[in-house]
C-alpha cells in the first residue's frame, strides 16, 4: 500500500477568539473566561486542542486561542 492509502482523513471543527483590540487585549485570563463561555454554549462537544497564538501589535500583545473540537454524539 501506498502512505497516501493508509492515511485516515476526517474533519473536525474549530473555532477562534481573542479579546477586543485595545486595551485588555492581552488579557489571557480574559481571555480564557471568554472561550470557556464559548465552548459552554456550544453544548455537549469534545474539546480535542487548544493553540494559543500570539500576535504582536502597535499595541502590545494580542493573543489568541484556537479551539479545535467534535461534536460530543460523533
Amino acid at each position: 500500500m501506498r502512505d497516501h492509502e493508509r492515511m485516515e482523513s476526517w474533519t473536525i471543527k474549530h473555532f477562534s477568539q481573542a479579546n477586543p483590540a485595545g486595551t485588555g487585549q492581552d488579557d489571557v485570563p480574559a481571555l480564557l473566561r471568554r472561550v470557556a463561555d464559548s465552548i459552554e454554549s456550544l453544548g455537549l462537544v469534545e474539546v480535542q486542542d487548544l493553540v494559543m497564538h500570539t500576535e504582536v501589535t502597535a499595541d502590545g500583545g494580542w493573543p489568541s486561542l484556537t479551539v479545535y473540537f467534535s461534536d460530543a454524539e460523533d
